[in-house]
């Protein structure tokens, strides 16, 4: 039997008084495209850096390919790319493509990077730049080529479409649905909600510290009555403040 990529088991945290995550579980599979949505402040940051052992839980349990996520073994099947991303200031564009490839384990290939540049339209003659000349959307990608040349079978994103331009947001998604034929699994944030009813597998929907929906965009539309995402989103956020 294929392990499952993710498994969150009760999960607790709290930062002081406050409780920001309450009794979370979901299971996400080997080859799945599983969206986390939900509002600014709502904890989906929190749950990815709980799943990467950036914070420490209070309660529950976390497993990436069945191991702990507190096992830093886990974590070397993950290509992560956060909400803020921002290079060192430093290093070149390319400079930050091939270290970040060797700390993944993954071999510079100089026609394969070029032609993810040209998957997400970005000028191959501007990775020779340092990453403060470039603008947000340039250096957005920067970070999606270096998840996406990974080879890593687990990625996970928070907000990886932040700055971009229509045509690169149409680039990413060709390029994670080339990654879904070879099976890579995929677990990302967003607040596109359309963007997540036309590619993903699954969802959940975290609002006021706990999972109000999880499962197929069909069963929530289904569930809540609604024409689309945007419309069951609604209605699931409304009915959780009732």
């Amino acid at each position: 039997m294929t392990e499952r990529a993710i498994d969150i088991l009760g999960v607790h945290k709290r930062f002081g008084r406050q409780q920001v995550l309450h009794d979370l579980s979901l299971a996400v599979e080997a080859g799945e495209y599983f969206a986390l949505v939900g509002g600014n402040g709502a904890g989906k940051s929190t749950l990815i850096r709980l799943m990467l052992d950036f914070l420490r839980l209070d309660q529950g349990v976390i497993r990436l390919f069945g191991r702990s996520s507190l096992d830093p073994v886990s974590r070397s099947q993950i290509a992560f790319l956060p909400e803020r991303f921002t290079p060192p200031a430093w290093i070149s564009a390319e400079g930050y493509l091939r270290a970040f490839l060797k700390l993944y384990g993954t071999s510079w290939n100089r026609s394969r990077v070029e032609e993810m540049c040209d998957s997400l339209f970005f000028d191959p003659a501007q990775l020779r730049k340092p990453v403060t000349a470039l603008s947000k959307g340039m250096t957005q990608k920067i970070g999606l080529m270096a998840a996406f040349l990974s080879d890593k079978p687990l990625l996970i994103l928070d907000e990886p479409m932040s700055g971009l331009d229509p045509l690169a947001r149409i680039g990413v998604k060709q390029v994670l649905q080339q990654l879904r034929q070879q099976g890579t699994t995929l677990f990302y944030s967003s607040h596109m909600l359309p963007d997540v009813e036309a590619q993903c597998d699954r969802l959940a929907i975290l609002h006021q510290r706990r999972f109000r929906f999880t499962g197929t965009v069909r069963e929530c539309l289904e569930e809540t009555g609604a024409e689309n995402l945007e419309g069951a989103y609604l209605r699931i956020v409304t009915r959780a403040a009732g």
